[in-house]
């Protein structure tokens, strides 16, 4: 497959695809998990996803369902509403014959209205410049399974709605990331 052009790589950092290459168009609002960050976050869950279904909400580079997949995730469904963007998740998908990861092409608030699933996680880092978090992680309790956790990545801190708990937080530069799960869950 030819690499077209302006497109970027992250690698995967851990699992059965540990150090594959995912490759995802140039866009201003694409800013994969670093690598660090994702290491420390799969050390506050566990090396072994096994058994869990998790949901990438807004997906873009595919950085954390394709880690989560890696590492063992049941099943991982990745939203993304970019029609580049869904393209190169769909190639990637296919590369790693990735066939627990399901791919939804919508707007990630449409998505959770009109999805009754449950997850065991669900990761939420959208474009930094819509400042959606404070909207969003209201909607995101119903979706959660018990001991649920929402991964939850900012450029700042917000304010935390009283039902949630921060289980662990850290910044890395500018980066703001916690693991939060329900009050009612810790």
């Amino acid at each position: 497959m030819a690499q077209a052009a302006g497109s970027r790589k992250i690698r995967i950092v851990g699992g059965q695809w540990r150090s594959r290459l995912l490759t995802f168009p140039e866009y201003s609002d694409l800013r994969p998990t670093a690598d660090r960050i994702r290491e420390t976050l799969f050390n506050w869950l566990g090396q072994d996803l096994s058994g869990l279904h998790c949901l990438d909400l807004f997906a873009g580079s595919g950085a954390l369902g394709f880690e989560a997949a890696s590492r063992g995730a049941a099943h991982v469904v990745m939203v993304d509403s970019n029609t580049r963007v869904f393209r190169a998740l769909q190639e990637n998908r296919e590369k790693l014959q990735a066939v627990q990861v399901e791919l939804v092409m919508a707007n990630a608030a449409d998505f959770i209205r009109s999805d009754t699933r449950q997850f065991d996680i669900i990761f939420l880092d959208p474009p930094f410049r819509l400042d959606v978090i404070p909207v969003l992680l209201p909607q995101l309790t119903e979706h959660l399974g018990a001991k649920g956790l929402v991964y939850a990545e900012s450029r700042g801190t917000w304010p935390l709605d009283p039902t949630w708990h921060i289980k662990r937080s850290a910044k890395a530069g500018a980066v703001h990331y916690q693991l939060l799960e329900l009050k009612s869950h810790a």
